[in-house]
């Protein structure tokens, strides 16, 4: 993971709470946890959409060979 250990962690962590301060992390996690269900949501629509356009390319083109 990144070679980060445990110490570089708690760094990590501490920086960001002096930063940010204690307030507002919850609203910066919560924002990032919407932002990750969205993008979820994203790649989801996204693979239904290529799968609908793959199938209706099919059919057209079957559509073609017998008509």
């Amino acid at each position: 993971m990144l070679g980060l250990g445990p110490w570089e962690l708690l760094i990590v962590l501490a920086v960001v709470l002096l930063i940010f301060g204690g307030k507002r992390l919850p609203e910066l996690a919560r924002g990032l946890g919407k932002s990750v269900t969205n993008f979820k949501a994203g790649l989801s629509e996204e693979e239904q959409n290529e799968e609908t356009t793959a199938q209706q390319e099919q059919e057209s083109t079957t559509k073609e060979k017998t008509g």
